[in-house]
């Protein structure tokens, strides 16, 4: 029997080479503008947020100070389809790095912080984290203080940094797929005949803050996705593509 094609996913890049701030969410060749002013309508849209900070990070300036990091999430749209197939546009030379804390300084975090200089607290060039020429655009949020340490608090800093993504992510869904750096085809099948292979990863959802997250509406998004938590830890199958899509959202 010949093998079947499950799922077919194609992934554009595209290559930024400037973040800047500006009037409006914008790509324009390799240069990405964005909206400082949108930090406010966020904050005011939460009432657990105190405040949110915005700042651009040039390769090698990380001698700065920064709350724990709670992630660090690549720029990723789905243009056709859903996760783990279709078309998805990506961004290149530029990760979001979401950190916080609330208003009485503790870090917003689970079994350790990384709290500190920038510098000694992020490993560049490793899997999930910036290469030594990439952008970051750095959101610090701080919820407010006095209320119990649990899944809210870290949640409405991910739901603000996701809606700020989702502003770059509705110019990225517009770029034509023809000026991308790059394209890459993958294919899900099945092979007759052939060895079966089932890769485990074992995932936490632990209650309070310790949480996975499964298909969000964006690739390594957040809204619209269901916690490991919430499904009472069952397992899940996967498939590849939909793995290499960003199926699975790690959080705090």
């Amino acid at each position: 029997m010949e093998e079947k094609i499950i799922r077919r996913l194609v992934i554009k890049p595209f290559h930024i080479n400037e973040v800047e701030f500006g009037q409006r969410f914008l790509i324009k060749k390799n240069q990405l503008v964005i909206d400082k002013d949108m930090i406010e309508d966020l904050k005011n849209a939460d009432e657990l947020i105190e405040s949110i900070t915005l700042e651009i990070i040039k390769p090698g300036d990380y001698d700065r100070e920064i709350n724990t990091i709670m992630d660090i999430i690549p720029i990723s749209t789905k243009v056709l389809g859903s996760i783990g197939e279709g078309i998805t546009h990506t961004l290149t030379g530029v990760y979001m790095m979401l950190t916080g804390v609330d208003a009485d300084g503790r870090q917003m975090h689970e079994f350790g912080s990384s709290e500190g200089i920038l510098r000694d607290q992020l490993f560049l060039g490793r899997r999930g984290t910036p290469g030594k020429d990439d952008i970051i655009i750095h959101m610090d949020v701080v919820v407010k203080g006095g209320l119990p340490f649990d899944r809210h608090l870290p949640n409405a800093c991910f739901n603000a940094c996701d809606k700020f993504i989702q502003e770059i992510r509705n110019v990225l869904k517009k770029e034509d797929g023809r000026n991308a750096t790059s394209s890459h085809e993958f294919y899900d099948k099945i092979r007759p005949g052939k060895k079966k292979v089932v890769l485990v990863k074992q995932i936490a959802g632990q209650g309070a803050m310790y949480d996975n997250q499964l298909f969000s509406n964006e690739p390594s998004g957040f809204e619209g996705g269901t916690s490991i938590i919430d499904m009472l830890n069952v397992p899940m199958i996967i498939s590849p593509n939909e793995y290499r899509d960003g199926a699975l959202r790690a959080l705090v």
